[in-house]
């Protein structure tokens, strides 16, 4: 069951406020070898871009940060009205904007000359750094378009650092097969038992994966243990946690997970899908207005400003 808004945002910053203070006393939150669920929450539907209906799950008012991650979109319609519009050219500035495509072609266009078709299964990696405006439009009049867009913070010292662009097409994200049904790990950003994601070394040190799972084999991780991490479920139903004591979610809720060296996932009875996230969290203030991610007001006020000059994207 999904808990109440102010239940999950007290688990969220009592986990931020133990992993900083190094603490391992509050019984609650004391670090185990297998990370457990703390809260689920579920998303809620909005519209972004030039009105691309989507689910937000991170950057709601129920959970408007989990440091480093910013937001979470999740968009999945088969109706061309729903996602044709696309997203136009918008500024960013101070963050990473993620997509991960899991069906349908979305093409990629910024102001520092760089593109690239995201494909089904493919994924993109975008800083921001000191300003970009880009577009991200579908390449497609029919058919199931569905994925993420991930938002990770940047820490104050590279908010003004040169943009920088990563095209992942399918074949350059490391996969491995995790049972004789066909259930598999792709994973697109840090390591992972043995396997390397193809995103360049980033200051968050993300792990970032989807996973797919056709029977009940469980699927077992290292996470780094001081991470932040959560898992959304978008097809089907797992148990996460502990074999003992695992936790059911479902599809469209994400898990908060608390600390742990390890994560363990299983479907229960059904095929499932789920996209995981970890990264070391930055606590640093988080002054945020739409497309800006700083650390004052005053950096806010002067990326405006910079935005509205036609300087936001230059050196």
């Amino acid at each position: 069951m999904t808990t109440t808004r102010r239940r999950f945002l007290l688990d969220s910053l009592l986990i931020t406020a133990a992993l900083a203070a190094g603490c391992s006393r509050a019984p609650a939150y004391h670090a185990t070898s297998d990370r457990k669920v703390l809260d689920t929450l579920s998303g809620v539907p909005t519209s972004d871009g030039a009105g691309v209906r989507l689910t937000r799950v991170i950057g709601q008012s129920a959970l408007r940060h989990l440091d480093p991650f910013l937001m979470l979109d999740h968009f999945h319609s088969d109706d061309p009205g729903a996602y044709l519009a696309g997203f136009p050219d918008h500024p960013h500035r101070g963050f990473e904007t993620v997509t991960v495509m899991l069906d349908g072609h979305m093409r990629h266009r910024d102001s520092q000359g760089n593109s690239g078709l995201i494909l089904g299964a493919g994924s993109q990696w975008m800083t921001a750094g000191r300003g970009i405006i880009h577009s991200e439009m579908p390449e497609q009049e029919r058919g199931l378009m569905s994925g993420f867009q991930l938002w990770v913070n940047l820490p104050a010292r590279e908010k003004l650092c040169a943009p920088h662009y990563q095209d992942l097409q399918p074949d350059r994200l490391s996969e491995a097969k995790l049972s004789a049904a066909g259930s598999h790990v792709r994973l697109i950003a840090g390591g992972l038992e043995g396997l390397q994601g193809p995103v360049r070394e980033r200051p968050t040190e993300p792990v970032l994966f989807t996973l797919r799972l056709e029977d009940d084999t469980p699927a077992r991780w290292e996470v780094p243990e001081g991470h932040t991490a959560f898992a959304f479920v978008h097809e089907g139903e797992v148990h996460i946690g502990p074999e003992d004591t695992p936790r059911t979610v479902r599809a469209g809720s994400l898990a908060l997970l608390g600390p742990g060296k390890r994560l363990r996932i299983r479907a229960t009875n059904q095929r499932s899908a789920v996209l995981v996230a970890a990264g070391r969290p930055l606590r640093e203030p988080i002054v945020q207005r739409g497309p800006f991610v700083m650390n004052t007001e005053a950096e806010i006020r002067q990326a405006i400003q910079d935005y509205q000059n036609g300087v936001l994207d230059k050196a």
